[in-house]
C-alpha cells in the first residue's frame, strides 16, 4: 500500500471564480506511483469550495450568476456584524462565502485506475473560490497500489 500527500497552492482571483486543479493533481497522482487507488482532495478553508464539474466558460458564469442570487453578499448576515467578534481588522464581511461552501462541499474523493483519475468526459476537479482574491492550499491525499 502507498500513501502520498501533497499540497496544491493556487492564487485566486475575486469573487466567485472558478479553476481547473485537475492537471495539478495528476501530477499529483503519477509523483505518487499509485497505479490504482483513491485520490481524496480537501480544501484547507472555510471559504474555497471543491467539486467536480465541466469547465466551460457560460457555465462558469451561471454558477457565479446563481449563487450570487441564491446568497447575496449584502443580506446582514450575523457573521458579518465585525464589530461584535475579534478579528483582524483586514477582516473581510464574507458570509456568504463560508454558506456557498458550505453547499458545495471541501472536498472531493475519486479513483484512480491505470494512474488516472476516473473522471467523465467533461468533468474537471475545481476549485471555487468564493472569497478572493488569495493564496490557497488544497491538500491531496492518494493511497493504494
Amino acid at each position: 500500500m502507498i500513501t502520498h500527500h501533497q499540497l496544491v497552492s493556487l492564487n485566486t482571483e475575486s469573487g466567485i471564480h472558478l479553476s481547473d486543479i485537475t492537471p495539478q493533481i495528476a501530477q499529483i497522482i503519477v509523483d505518487s506511483g499509485v497505479s490504482h487507488g483513491i485520490a481524496t482532495i480537501n480544501s484547507l478553508h472555510t471559504t474555497l469550495a471543491l467539486t467536480v464539474n465541466e469547465m466551460e466558460e457560460r457555465l462558469l458564469q451561471d454558477i457565479d450568476n446563481y449563487f450570487s442570487k441564491l446568497v447575496p453578499a449584502d443580506q446582514g448576515y450575523l457573521h458579518d456584524d465585525l464589530h461584535l467578534r475579534d478579528v483582524p481588522e483586514d477582516e473581510p464581511e464574507n458570509a456568504h462565502s463560508h454558506l456557498i461552501a458550505m453547499m458545495l462541499g471541501n472536498s472531493e474523493s475519486i479513483a484512480v485506475v491505470d494512474s488516472t483519475l476516473v473522471l467523465g468526459a467533461y468533468q474537471s476537479v475545481m476549485a471555487v473560490e468564493l472569497d478572493g482574491p488569495r493564496e490557497r492550499r488544497i491538500s491531496v491525499q492518494v493511497i493504494g497500489c
